[in-house]
């Protein structure tokens, strides 16, 4: 794994307000890396798991995303995109389109809401979310105890792909 790639990849930054029943994170950006990880090797999957854990964010599944809006509201949640490319939606219906493919990372706030309008059949993304958080599934609009649990998730200690001195800091820092 290229360590240096991860450590010094660009980052855009997305906002998103409420959203008709999606609640998203007024607070927080949506973290996207665009080509983070250098794909390579029979197992690309390994190598966001790995980059992942050792930032401490244990990777917790393989597998696509869903093809409806959802959110979480118990955990922050990382994206790596080990194979594949889609067109996902990110903020709740009639969102902003967003097109990913082998390499990129997209670490998205509590409350942020996403949906795969559309994906290649090779389409694999790795998740993980800091310890002790996890992802609830979440359809509809929030109850007012779920927007308090967003509001008071914690920070994770490091950046999934940058470590300690990443791009959560740099934009997440401050907005407790």
């Amino acid at each position: 794994m290229n360590k240096l790639r991860a450590e010094t990849a660009t980052v855009q930054i997305l906002m998103f307000e409420r959203n008709q029943w999606v609640p998203n994170n007024p607070r927080l950006a949506v973290l996207i890396y665009p080509n983070a990880i250098a794909i390579q090797g029979d197992d690309p999957a390994a190598l966001f798991e790995q980059t992942f854990i050792a930032n401490g964010w244990p990777s917790q599944w393989r597998y696509g995303i869903y093809s409806y809006h959802h959110y979480h509201t118990e955990g922050h949640e990382v994206l790596g995109i080990a194979s594949g490319r889609a067109r996902l939606m990110l903020g709740g219906p009639e969102g902003h389109v967003l097109e990913v493919s082998a390499g990129d990372v997209l670490l998205l706030p509590a409350g942020t809401g996403h949906c795969n309008l559309d994906s290649s059949e090779d389409f694999l993304v790795v998740g993980a979310y800091p310890p002790g958080q996890r992802a609830d599934i979440c359809r509809e609009a929030p109850t007012n105890a779920q927007l308090a649990s967003i509001h008071t998730l914690p920070f994770p200690d490091q950046d999934p792909v940058q470590g300690s001195q990443g791009a959560v800091h740099r934009y997440w820092a401050g907005q407790g």
